[in-house]
């Protein structure tokens, strides 16, 4: 994407944009984020989560409250526009705070899931929690936080849809944030912070259907195939090709539960010339058939 210099921002240093690579792997991040519940408490309370096979969060709307897990080592306490994310569903417990008893706290609850394989590269980068504090947050963060409980109070036609529209933003924006912050980097991230990896991933993110090879990826990082092969294992926890593999198996889902093209035809644009092999492959590495997936898909549309 070209981005022009906007003559409205005062001169100086532009703060560093997101790694070309995350922003590819966000484009077709096949991310399903949906709000599930609006909680309004005060006094005493508390709210046990219990371990979940999808993503969680929490957003507070207004008030504060603490939330307590085995992943945090301790309780946190969240103030109005903090955004708490357990990325692998751990079980946690969300209290009130035992100061001002009758301080009202609204929260915004919900899902989110990465759908098809569980292999997906963001879900297995995320940590087990991340908290986001609106006065560390980024102006963009603390706005749509901010429209997010404004529109909980609103009384207007397509709120849930707008709540998980914003919310899903509000997501991706915290993603980016922590790519840019953390210094605890694994898998993805860890490979975003070497210019080399991150301009293979980037590649591959952007063209799967690519006949990559063990040597084109190497000379796309200017490394030798056995410094390239051993330095992407080490960042990314797996093969170059295996990963190649599995990222093709993503976009195939989505693009089977888009039901726009033919097995066939996403089979070709993929890189794979039998439809057989691509048929065998897919099921191999997601565990389950084209025909299954396409048929979950047409069902999810029915029913939506």
């Amino acid at each position: 994407m070209y981005i022009e210099p906007n003559p409205s921002l005062p001169a100086g240093p532009r703060p560093r944009l997101v790694e070309p690579a995350l922003e590819a792997l966000l484009s077709r991040s096949m991310l399903q984020v949906q709000v599930v519940a609006e909680l309004h408490r005060c006094g005493s309370w508390y709210a046990d989560a219990p371990r979940y096979e999808c993503g969680l969060f929490h957003l507070v709307g207004a008030g504060r409250c603490q939330v307590e897990s085995e992943e945090l080592g301790g309780a946190v306490t969240l103030e109005a526009g903090d955004l708490v994310i357990f990325p692998h569903g751990a079980p946690h417990r969300l209290s009130g705070t035992g100061e001002h008893d009758m301080l009202q706290t609204s929260l915004i609850c919900g899902e989110f899931r990465f759908t098809g394989s569980s292999q997906h590269p963001l879900k297995l980068a995320l940590p087990a929690c991340m908290v986001i504090h609106a006065a560390d947050a980024s102006a963009p963060f603390r706005q749509l936080a901010s429209t997010m409980a404004q529109v909980v109070h609103a009384d207007c036609a397509g709120r849930h849809v707008l709540l998980n529209k914003l919310a899903d933003a509000l997501f991706t924006l915290a993603i980016c944030d922590y790519s840019r912050t953390t210094e605890q980097r694994q898998g993805l991230f860890a490979s975003l912070a070497d210019p080399r990896i991150a301009r293979v991933l980037q590649a591959v993110h952007d063209h799967p259907g690519k006949a990559w090879t063990m040597q084109s990826m190497a000379a796309l990082a200017c490394m030798s195939r056995s410094a390239f092969a051993e330095r992407f294992t080490q960042l990314m926890r797996q093969p170059p090709i295996q990963y190649v593999t599995q990222w093709r198996v993503s976009v195939a889902e989505q693009l089977l539960r888009d039901r726009q093209q033919s097995v066939a035809g996403i089979a070709q644009q993929l890189g794979y010339s039998s439809e057989a092999a691509f048929r065998r492959l897919f099921k191999r590495v997601s565990g389950r058939c084209p025909g299954r997936v396409r048929g979950e898909g047409m069902r999810a549309a029915v029913l939506n």
